[in-house]
């Protein structure tokens, strides 16, 4: 993706069902579990750079030892930073004690970060904020063991002030109005019941305080407490939670917007937010890998009973698509088909831009990400050109000489790697003329492959603010002189803002909905603006699931094409020489390439929860009203 887009985040968990004894001898560590966390988080790194956090929980520790450790970074490399650190930290404790060498218990006793049960996290700053207390894993801690409850998660979710108010009822004072601290204490408010009610059951039973803790840790029903905590909640998650004495879950939303899959067998449970990185990790076959059940929680009792358990009804499945598009790593098997098949669909609309000339014209990528669906695209080209051959050496078959066939069988359809990023290269001057002509040379191009006749076909992920489209890469093409510039996008036009994830917070940010406001101009029809404003400003206290969507309205009265042609003309300075086009994927063959994850709202504006139109409304009257504020 060319316009730098934050993601959401990741989850790493890891559950080892065996005795630290048991991996010291198989695998020759006791510090198996760190290792395999490292790896889980390392490769996850996409998916968040902003800061990193690493949990741990021991079990059946004596009062008075720790065994509880958490870690957190915002460094610029935080994965490396937590590791570095977590290893450090040993190594300072096995130089001092030579005697923990080899044995296992003692290490357990005494080494911080040890233990049987894990939590890792990767995260973007959604709301720009980068500040350690921002960092995931959240803790909430306490002196009963059953009531620390350890907290990650990849989500946002749309109604933050409402499920604070009912902590607000519910007599709670939580620190700050966030969706990670708000579910988080509606987790805990439920699981302090639950151990209340059990420990009274106990005691009715002649049973001590210490005598009740182990059957309290054997009854917490973990499914009671997520129904009872997830009332009311609207939003896009996958969550993990451990509690102090060694219980766990992993949760994730009705609609399955965000990914959660996992792996067990007899020595480990394991969950990541793409299938691959466990595949990887744990060299084990793609069809073991088992995708999380939209509202449904995997939860892993202390005794290592696992089980996958219905909390909320599932919805119809709105699983984002933007993560098949973009954001997961495509070395998962389905995910790279289906981005060679999103460059496949869109050949047709380039055949047209270039009208059918594929002698003369280059096909390319950028950036690295847009590389598998170049691929497809190429694929497709080439199916293109082997028809036009068959049909050639058909119609002429009678006349064709070994010359003219081998002429013919000659043409190829033509790539070459056009632009390199300078990673070197900052945008480090703030004054804004002295910045654009920096930014505009972020890339290095390949000189020398283009003619004057050519077209040069450029496939991108997606398309979302246009900047660097705009202030670099037409910029650069250009240089190189070809007749016709075809800027290509896998993803449909991006017109709605993300409230489940993705940084795409503000309308007035998306080059779509600017081409809609200026075709909106030119036509005489700028009234619609105030009309939408009017109607969206009638809802502010409807409740969530009475409000509409008007800002689809805005759209509606021009062709996809017409969008296109007028991003192309705002994204096309002066002076640039080249013809350009923009051409994007249609929502219906983003469809057909993505079967599995049909959550399109940011493309159509059908959001998967009630909260979605509210935030989609909202961040229309922020526009209108001109306040530089998210919606959600």
């Amino acid at each position: 993706m060319s316009d730098k887009l934050n993601h959401e985040c990741g989850i790493a968990f890891l559950r080892l069902k065996k005795p630290l004894e048991f991996y010291k001898e198989k695998y020759g560590s006791a510090f198996y579990g760190i290792q395999k966390m490292y790896l889980l988080m390392e490769k996850q790194h996409n998916r968040g750079q902003d800061g990193a956090g690493f949990a741990s929980i021991k079990f059946d520790m004596e009062p008075g030892e720790r065994y509880i450790s958490r870690i957190r970074s915002n460094d610029a490399q935080p994965i490396q930073d937590i590791f570095a650190q977590i290893n450090g930290r040993i190594n300072e404790e096995m130089e001092s004690h030579p005697e923990y060498a080899d044995n296992v218990a003692l290490q357990k006793k005494n080494l911080p970060y040890i233990g049987e049960l894990f939590l890792g996290h990767v995260r973007y700053g959604t709301f720009g904020k980068n500040s350690i207390e921002s960092v995931h894993p959240f803790l909430r801690q306490n002196n009963w063991m059953h009531r620390n409850l350890i907290v990650a998660g990849n989500f946002n979710m749309t109604n933050v002030a409402e499920l604070f108010a009912s902590l607000v009822e519910l007599g709670q004072h939580p620190k700050e109005m966030a969706d990670t601290v708000t579910v988080m204490e509606k987790i805990g408010h439920f699981l302090d019941d639950a151990v209340t009610d059990l420990y009274q059951e106990c005691k009715q039973n002649g049973l001590s305080k210490r005598e009740a803790s182990p059957v309290i840790a054997e009854k917490l029903d973990i499914v009671r407490i997520l129904k009872k905590a997830s009332k009311g909640w609207d939003g896009g998650y996958a969550m993990a939670g451990l509690f102090g004495h060694g219980d766990a879950f992993v949760f994730r939303d009705p609609a399955g917007i965000r990914p959660a899959y996992y792996y067990e067998d007899d020595e480990i449970v394991t969950v990541a937010s793409e299938r691959p990185v466990i595949q990887t990790v744990f060299n084990v076959d793609y069809q073991r890998v088992k995708e999380l059940q939209p509202g449904h929680a995997l939860v892993i009792k202390k005794s290592g009973n696992t089980s996958e358990e219905e909390i909320i009804p599932a919805t119809d499945k709105k699983a984002c698509s933007f993560e098949r598009i973009y954001f997961s790593r495509g070395s998962d098997a389905e995910i790279y088909q289906e981005r060679k098949e999103l460059g496949k669909l869109v050949l047709p609309q380039v055949l047209e831009a270039i009208d059918n000339d594929t002698d003369n014209t280059v096909f390319s990528y950028i950036p690295n990400t847009a590389e598998v669906s170049f691929f497809g695209m190429v694929e497709a080209a080439n199916d293109f050109l082997n028809h036009r051959k068959n049909d050639d050496i058909l119609k002429n078959r009678k006349t064709l000489t070994k010359e003219s066939l081998e002429e013919l069988l000659s043409v190829k359809i033509r790539t070459e790697k056009i632009a390199i990023k300078d990673a070197k290269l900052r945008t480090f001057i703030t004054e804004d003329s002295s910045r654009d002509d920096l930014v505009a040379h972020v890339y290095d191009v390949t000189y020398g492959v283009i003619k004057p006749e050519d077209n040069l076909v450029i496939i991108d992920d997606s398309i979302v603010r246009g900047t660097t489209l705009k202030m670099s890469i037409i910029k650069m093409l250009d240089r190189l002189k070809p007749k016709r510039i075809v800027i290509v996008s896998s993803a449909p036009q991006i017109r709605y803002p993300d409230c489940y994830g993705i940084d795409m917070a503000k309308l007035e940010g998306l080059v779509a909905f600017n081409a809609a406001l200026e075709l909106l101009r030119e036509r005489k029809m700028y009234h619609l603006v105030d009309e939408v404003y009017v109607k969206c400003k009638a809802q502010e206290k409807f409740k969530d699931a009475d409000v509409v969507n008007y800002v689809n309205e805005i759209y509606a009265p021009f062709t996809d094409q017409e969008i296109s042609d007028k991003i192309a003309q705002m994204l096309s300075s002066a002076d640039i020489n080249a013809e350009v086009k923009i051409i994007f994927q249609t929502v219906e063959n983003l469809h057909k390439a993505c079967p599995k994850n049909l959550g399109d709202w940011y493309f159509t504006g059908n959001y998967p929860t009630p909260g979605g139109n509210r935030v989609v409304n909202r961040a229309f009257m922020n526009f209108y009203e001109g306040k530089n504020a998210r919606a959600y």
